[in-house]
């Protein structure tokens, strides 16, 4: 199911823009067009922004799952896949883990490209994976509850809109700028949201600035996250194909 899901995503021109193309582009626009007025402190504004942009790339490519498993429901090819002798909860984990394979290596190309361009990590290897393990314990929530739209959604244009919820957290964060440059109302959402703690454990594994409590505060959200996104999206796939 997990191969069958990978040559839908090489097949699909939509999808490999939006998982690849969309996060350097967004990347390169933050770095050369934003830039030169962003005020971070010390470093440079390529070192602060790069976990931002790994993160937001992890978070529009999951929440491509939400329209994968909302084109199979509304299809009607789950009822076949029901008939079939193969277990019924590969449905999910295949579409579940298409999205880790999918992410882990945009995520590496957003690297390689930041790299390119004057991002300049101290991370030693132990600290380069922590960080992708982190990453892909993000992957893995989000994916889950994409999984949960797409299983709700009455059409893929609806599941779609999740993708804007994915995008919308990160722009609220500490992702591109210090939440301390925001007004008051707004810096006390951007400080305690869940993407904000996987920011700041990422720019401390990656480049080295202090984490504080936030590793505890990432593993404890998107732990919780992933664990009620797998109950729920299981429960609905039951509901969904139940007869």
């Amino acid at each position: 199911m997990t191969g069958r899901n990978i040559r839908h995503t090489l097949r699909s021109p939509d999808a490999l823009i939006s998982t690849l193309a969309l996060p350097i582009i967004i990347l390169l626009m933050f770095v050369y067009v934003f830039g030169g007025a962003m005020d971070v402190g010390d470093g440079t504004f390529v070192d602060y922004v790069v976990p931002g942009i790994i993160l937001l790339c992890a978070s529009f490519g999951s929440a491509a799952t939400a329209v994968g498993v909302s084109v199979d429901i509304t299809e009607g090819i789950v009822a076949r896949f029901c008939t079939m002798a193969i277990s019924r909860s590969a449905f999910l984990t295949g579409h579940i883990a298409e999205s880790l394979l999918r992410n882990m290596a945009a995520g590496a190309v957003v690297v390689g490209v930041a790299l390119a361009i004057g991002f300049r990590p101290t991370a030693d290897p132990v600290r380069w994976l922590a960080a992708a393990a982190l990453l892909a314990l993000i992957v893995l929530a989000l994916s889950w509850v994409s999984a949960c739209f797409g299983l709700i959604a009455g059409s893929p244009e609806a599941a779609n809109g999740f993708t804007v919820f994915a995008m919308f957290l990160p722009y609220i964060s500490s992702a591109f700028v210090p939440p301390e440059t925001m007004p008051s109302w707004l810096r006390g959402f951007a400080e305690h949201q869940p993407v904000t703690p996987v920011i700041e454990t990422l720019r401390g594994l990656l480049v080295g600035t202090p984490i504080g409590n936030s590793a505890v505060l990432a593993l404890a959200w998107w732990g919780g996250i992933a664990a009620v996104g797998y109950v729920a999206a299981l429960v609905l796939f039951r509901r969904r194909t139940r007869g």
